[in-house]
């Protein structure tokens, strides 16, 4: 029970008086929960709630993260925010950088895909659950979606995998480090035993998957990794490699805000159903559903 602190202890932990404990106790701006009618504050909360800067006087009084969705970008979710009207920019820049942003409350939402050498299923989820700056924060399932490799119609060098890419020499578009395709490429060359020097990787880093297509139709590049939308929209020719999870973080308080809630909203109509349909590569069976409160 040592990284549960009192009342007391917590407050002699943080250098605040009792008084002003309670206080953040009641605007929920502390980690805590409640026991047999005591508070009790993990220490572990404590050490994220403090690095992330939640103690200063600003960030308690809840100002309103600026109305955009960093992170990951994808053509669905693109649509979603200009057709649900509900207020939220786009500033599309990868799934890590969409993470941090969303810690320095720079964005009020982040979408990420992220990917591990193991368990892809659960990684969004346990990375968002120990994130510094983000104990409050809540995971909301997108859709999932099919990522491959994109090559010229025909195929022309015969690629299958990320192992027949590194074989061929075929010019590899990539994307920014912490991208999360960047991220499913790391991931794919350990599982096959290579590493980024045995890829002929092309640089400067193309922004997001579009770009990418557009790096491999104009003949830049042979190939690189985008989701299946992407591929039919650019009329390129599509490798699947697997099935990731697409979601979107925010706080728990901004959650409730009527540009977030107009978005939840949307994703629920038959619309937005039927365009995910139209651009292939999505399921969205579990589209709104809260798969994390931190």
């Amino acid at each position: 029970m040592a990284d549960l602190l009192t009342t007391d202890e917590a407050a002699t932990y943080l250098r605040l008086s009792e008084r002003k404990l309670y206080e953040l106790v009641a605007q929920g701006a502390v980690p805590c929960t409640k026991v047999t009618g005591r508070w009790l504050f993990p220490r572990a909360a404590l050490d994220r709630w403090v690095t992330a800067g939640l103690i200063a006087p600003a960030a308690l009084t809840h100002v309103a993260a600026p109305p955009i969705v960093g992170g990951s970008h994808d053509p669905l979710l693109e649509w979603a925010l200009r057709e649900s009207r509900c207020g939220l920019a786009s500033l599309p820049e990868g799934s890590e950088e969409g993470l941090r942003r969303l810690a320095r409350g720079e964005v009020m939402a982040a979408a990420i895909h992220l990917h591990a050498h193991e368990d892809d299923e659960q990684v969004n989820i346990a990375t968002v659950a120990g994130a510094p700056g983000l104990h409050d924060a809540v995971v909301i399932a997108f859709a999932r979606r099919e990522q491959g490799i994109l090559v010229a119609p025909g195929n022309p060098l015969g690629l299958s995998d990320i192992a027949s890419v590194a074989r061929s020499g075929a010019r590899m578009a990539q994307r920014p480090l912490g991208a999360g395709a960047q991220l499913l490429l790391l991931a794919l060359l350990a599982r096959a035993g290579l590493a980024a020097h045995d890829l002929r990787l092309l640089k400067p880093a193309c922004p997001t998957g579009t770009d990418v297509a557009q790096a491999v139709r104009s003949g830049r590049a042979d190939c690189g990794i985008a989701t299946r939308s992407v591929a039919l929209a650019a009329a390129l020719e599509f490798l699947p490699l697997t099935w990731e999870n697409f979601d979107l973080v925010l706080r728990q308080r901004d959650y409730f805000l009527p540009g977030p809630q107009r978005l939840f909203g949307f994703l629920r109509s038959a619309a937005f159903r039927e365009h995910a349909k139209e651009l292939a590569g999505y399921d969205i069976d579990r589209v709104g559903e809260v798969l994390l409160v931190n």
